[in-house]
């Protein structure tokens, strides 16, 4: 199958809120299909924030409001182990695939990295 190349902004229009597209989400760069599990990922369900977006950081910071962003600046060594087992996780899953990558903007390295929040504080990698 061929490998999709998207802009932020055109990942963001397979959020789920269109139940006539299927829903992509994207972690470190590489695109799945997760439409099979809309009941989890479809526009307001359980993990629907993370669809429409490269949200690979709060994958493993548990911060799903400050932290849907591909930014991995400041993660622990044991953190960014954790954004490589759910790269792996979606990679061999039995029901979604991958579908291609997100192409992002370059960080501005003068931004502040994104802070701990409430929830991710005191949480072990």
């Amino acid at each position: 199958q061929k490998q999709l190349v998207f802009t932020e902004k055109e990942l963001l229009q397979y959020d789920g809120s269109n139940p006539n597209l299927p829903i992509y989400l994207a972690v470190d760069g590489d695109v799945f299909d997760v439409t099979k599990g809309r009941g989890w990922y479809g526009y307001g369900a359980s993990y629907g924030h993370f669809s429409g977006k490269d949200a690979a950081r709060a994958y493993v910071t548990g911060c799903f409001e400050d932290h849907l962003t591909h930014d991995l600046r400041g993660l622990s060594a044991a953190q960014l182990k954790g954004v490589a087992h759910w790269k792996s996780f979606y990679t061999n899953h039995h029901t979604y695939h991958k579908v291609g990558t997100v192409i992002h903007p370059p960080l501005d390295e003068s931004t502040p990295i994104p802070p701990p929040c409430r929830q991710a504080v005191g949480q072990k990698p």
